[in-house]
């Protein structure tokens, strides 16, 4: 070959490789224009970040906009400390990547979701970073689709845990009727005078249509179980405590008990009736069933109401107690027993936790044994307490 084929033949090559250098530059950028994603190249020793024009769109920075800006003044403050901790975990080696999630600020005080991406690149001697390379892209659209779906789970979730209180009221309270009803006919079987037949008729009477209110109350519920919150009306707290004692009459004369009401009559609260009536039930029915043998039960209801609108109820007994070291972790599970009494279901505190957690509240309990137990009820009687 030649001289001049050699030299024509270099030259081509030159030409050649400039082409495809060229090609691949233009293409690269044709790829990252067209796919959303910025990059950037941060120089730690100058604290100075270098945008591509994708990138400063996606991060909302003006086109003009200055290399050596605080990037960390844009970031949603509830999102920096992660993401400066999972950045330093890959400055010392930690992670093979910085991967993060986070909030930029744009525009108008909005935010928007970004998915940021980099990797050391360049290091100095001693190991320390110099320079960091990474894309950006905008996950806002996932993010929001995200929180949608968080959303419906959330809906369906409590739609079932109201349908599952709605079987428990069901099958636990609705057997309190069933035991009154079967009290009060073995009641009148062996009454022996017309009067005390016609006491007892009004007994039924009273428990009938108590079961009539409550079977109304939870057919409302049912129907009303695709809506995302449960119905609440205003309640008068004291007399829905007397109406529910009434159902529990005869139980309550059974064991001779003493229920003394100091709750404030003139204290409304914005609650479900069928729940909070559950919950009165199921905390009395519990007192009542855990007495002690040897002295006669007592339940002291009292209520504190604070200026800012927090109900708390306390309901004390003198039954034979709990021990809490032994049961504590255990009080409010489901079918959970402590006494081995044969009736015992282990439903009742757990209903009752749920119901009071449903409306919004919160319950405690401290008890000594053979002395008796005070359950602790908190709730904010405004109408929409959130």
């Amino acid at each position: 070959m030649n001289e001049n084929l050699k030299t024509n033949y270099t030259i081509r090559n030159i030409v050649d490789v400039n082409i495809n250098l060229n090609y691949d530059k233009l293409t690269s950028k044709f790829a990252l224009e067209n796919s959303n994603i910025g990059v950037w190249d941060f120089h730690l020793t100058t604290n100075t970040v270098h945008y591509s024009k994708e990138a400063k769109r996606i991060l909302c920075l003006d086109e003009k906009h200055e290399t050596t800006f605080d990037w960390k003044k844009i970031i949603h403050p509830e999102d920096l400390d992660k993401l400066i901790s999972t950045l330093k975990k890959h400055y010392d080696g930690e992670i093979p990547n910085y991967i993060s999630e986070h909030r930029v600020l744009c525009s108008k005080g909005k935010y928007k979701w970004v998915k940021d991406s980099g990797r050391v690149v360049e290091r100095d001697k001693l190991g320390t970073p110099l320079r960091i390379i990474g894309t950006v892209c905008d996950i806002s659209e996932r993010k929001e689709k995200e929180v949608e779906t968080v959303q419906n789970l959330n809906i369906i979730t409590n739609q079932n845990k109201r349908l599952q209180n709605f079987a428990h009221i069901v099958t636990h309270n609705l057997k309190e009727y069933t035991g009154n009803f079967e009290s009060l006919l073995e009641f009148y079987d062996a009454a022996d005078t017309d009067e005390e037949k016609e006491e007892l008729i009004k007994h039924l009477k009273t428990v009938s249509n108590s079961l009539s209110k409550t079977i109304v109350n939870l057919n409302e519920i049912v129907s009303k179980q695709s809506t995302k919150k449960i119905e609440r009306e205003k309640l008068n707290i004291y007399q829905c405590m007397e109406d529910t004692f009434k159902i529990m009459d005869i139980e309550i004369a059974n064991k001779k008990a003493l229920i003394i009401n100091n709750v404030n009559p003139e204290i409304y609260i914005y609650a479900n009736r069928s729940y909070m009536e559950s919950i009165i039930q199921n905390l009395t029915s519990n007192a009542l069933k855990y007495s002690h043998p040897d002295r006669k039960p007592i339940i002291n209801i009292d209520s504190e109401l604070s200026e800012d609108g927090i109900l708390t109820i306390t309901v004390t007994d003198n039954g034979i107690g709990i021990d809490l070291d032994k049961y504590g972790n255990d009080i409010f599970g489901l079918y959970r027993t402590f006494h081995g009494n044969k009736n015992a279901e282990g439903v009742g505190l757990y209903l009752t936790k749920s119901q009071v957690e449903t409306l919004g509240g919160t319950i405690e309990i401290s008890s000594q044994v053979n002395v008796g137990t005070t359950f602790t009820i908190t709730m904010n009687i405004k109408k929409n307490p959130d």
